[in-house]
């Protein structure tokens, strides 16, 4: 695109190529984009439609899916079906199969698939359209037959790699990209639900990590621009009719308190057991490839329970909130749907649990208010009322985002008064999560990869900063069996405060500060390796800034040396350069969160 259309100069410096009137527009516009926020808010809404479009493509493509899979009548849903026969059950272990072919064929286990929440946290908001394609062909073949996966994270893959791939070809900033790529992202669930509010704080809570007052304008630009196209394309806003009008009591708050402390508790036990089934299944002897398959006719009894419990159960929401049922009836739907959940991402299908989170919130929320009914003898609280909090909690428990759930409700029910009792459940349920737990679904998933990420903050840069890039390269070696007196005439004393001695087989045998060569009482026939100091402590190339920050705190040192795997000497690093370096990058950082520092 826009890259081939720049070239290196015999300088090394990106210039155009003279006489190219596409190189020369190329250029024009990167400096427009980066230069002018009007602009940057127009490319903005370009990420929003791409966004909506692709968010309403996926949508019809799953529904199309079950559809012919499950052999419904035009428009029907398979989670609104009273049963199914065993021919529309059997199509279960086939979406194995076919997940099973598709990933092959990709060859998806030789990758690591990064989402928008990955890419912002640790790579700049980079992402592969390919790696991407192949998420929501993944996602697609498991939501169309029917297993019990959401499609937000095809949604949410495809609106921000549009956003990754323009920003990173027209050459923007760091912070720009990340600040396109929640965009993106949050036009996707903006277009899914009509809710435009939602989209724009999932964007700043989910995927970009902060509240950025320089991000709000390209933010809304996108999700009203998603909102819009898929408007337009035929799609219809997510409303739930609630005949209840008014507002929440406010002694309510303390019950839906409650309520979210339970959802918290539900959210940990849910996110755990699909871990642990996860890691179960892979240590069963059977081939990693064949676990979809499993998954899929372990899902058929609980499909003939309930088909409710399939899919994302976003056709069923609204009418378990309106219509409600027997406590018997949603305690069996709310059961399978949890197992369903489970067995199917912990089996291998691939799709997110925010979709699933807000219907089993749903049932919670209603079960809850039955059960307070049946002890205290009365309506405590209302019980499509509940649903709805309870929706808003179990995915704030889940994914994280209050904000984004508050806005979400309001705009599906058109309640404002609902925002009190949505937000008491929710902090309640996301501060224990936070503070028992301390992931949201995506970063746990990620921490069962390896990574220490809790959030989407930028910290990518943290891993840029490595001690091999910030050390001064070392250039000659001093032996360590040199004698003082040599030692002596080689570093005249003011010449250097320390030096960096090697042994006969040129690996690191400590430092020698100059000044203890010249202390009185020091024999000059003595050999320096005597003054050695730090002989252990060392830094590797590949510590970051932060592991490099706490090496020097243990070793009350001022400079320490950066040696190889077989223990040559790599260069010196001080503290102070360190500690510089990271005050420089948190400062940059606060002036891009609030907008200070000039487009250029």
């Amino acid at each position: 695109m826009f890259a081939s259309l720049t070239r290196r100069t015999a300088a090394g410096e990106t210039g155009t190529v003279p006489g190219s009137f596409f190189s020369e527009a190329a250029a024009g516009l990167r400096r427009r984009f980066r230069s002018s926020e009007l602009w940057f808010t127009g490319l903005a809404v370009v990420v929003g439609v791409l966004a909506g479009a692709a968010t309403v493509a996926l949508e019809e493509t799953a529904q199309l899916a079950q559809t012919l899979l499950f052999q419904l009548a035009e428009g029907a849903r398979v989670t609104m079906q009273p049963q199914l026969s065993l021919e529309q059950l059997a199509v279960l272990p086939f979406g194995g199969l076919l997940l099973l072919i598709f990933s092959r064929l990709v060859r998806a286990r030789r990758r690591s698939l990064v989402d928008a929440v990955e890419a912002n946290a640790l790579h700049g908001g980079r992402m592969s359209f390919t790696d991407s394609l192949i998420v929501a062909g993944q996602t697609l073949i498991s939501n169309g037959c029917g297993a019990s996966v959401g499609l937000e994270a095809a949604y949410a893959q495809m609106g921000s790699v549009f956003a990754s791939l323009g920003g990173t070809q027209l050459g923007l900033r760091r912070g720009d990209v990340r600040t396109l790529v929640g965009a993106g992202a949050g036009a996707s669930i903006a277009a899914a639900f009509g809710a435009p509010l939602a989209g724009s704080f999932y964007a700043f809570e989910i995927v970009i990590g902060a509240y950025m007052p320089s991000a709000i304008a390209p933010v809304a630009a996108a999700a009203l621009a998603g909102t819009a196209t898929a408007h337009m394309l035929g799609s219809t806003p997510y409303l739930i009719p609630v005949v209840a009008a008014g507002g929440t009591p406010s002694t309510d708050y303390p019950v839906y308190a409650l309520l979210g402390l339970l959802l918290a508790f539900l959210a940990i036990g849910l996110m755990r057991s699909i871990a642990t089934l996860e890691a179960f299944t892979r240590r069963l002897p059977l081939s990693a490839w064949t676990r979809p398959i499993l998954g899929g006719l372990l899902m058929m009894p609980i499909a003939a329970i309930s088909p409710q419990a399939l899919s994302s159960g976003h056709s069923a929401l609204p009418v378990d909130i309106v219509l409600g049922g027997t406590l018997q009836s949603l305690a069996l739907i709310f059961v399978a749907k949890c197992f369903g959940s489970i067995v199917s991402l912990g089996f291998g299908f691939r799709g997110g649990l925010f979709f699933a989170s807000l219907f089993i919130g749903t049932l919670a929320g209603h079960l809850f208010a039955g059960v307070l009914e049946l002890v205290a003898g009365y309506a405590v609280v209302e019980p499509a009322e509940a649903a709805l909090v309870g929706m808003a909690a179990l995915a704030v428990a889940v994914i994280g985002g209050p904000i984004t759930m508050a806005m979400l409700v309001m705009e599906a029910t058109q309640r404002l008064g609902l925002a009190g009792a949505v937000i008491t459940a929710s902090l309640v349920a996301g501060t224990m999560v936070r503070t028992l737990f301390g992931y949201s679904f995506s970063t746990w998933r990620l921490h069962l990869r390896g990574e220490t990420i809790r959030s989407a903050r930028d910290v990518g840069w943290v891993r840029l900063l490595t001690a091999g890039r910030m050390m001064r390269k070392q250039t000659g070696n001093t032996p360590a069996a040199l004698t003082v007196a040599e030692f002596r005439r080689r570093y005249p004393l003011g010449s250097t405060q320390r030096v960096v001695v090697t042994d006969a087989m040129e690996r690191y045998a400590g430092i020698v500060l100059t000044a203890t060569a010249y202390a009185e009482g020091t024999d000059p026939a003595s050999e320096v390796a005597d003054l050695a100091i730090l002989q252990g402590i060392v830094l590797t190339p590949e510590m970051n800034i932060v592991e490099v920050m706490k090496r020097f705190d243990e070793a009350e040192a001022d400079e320490l040396a950066v040696v190889a795997a077989d223990k040559t000497v790599l260069g010196l690093l001080s503290e102070s350069f360190v500690r510089k370096r990271y005050a420089e990058e948190i400062e940059k950082a606060q002036r891009e969160l609030f907008g200070e520092g000039e487009r250029s």
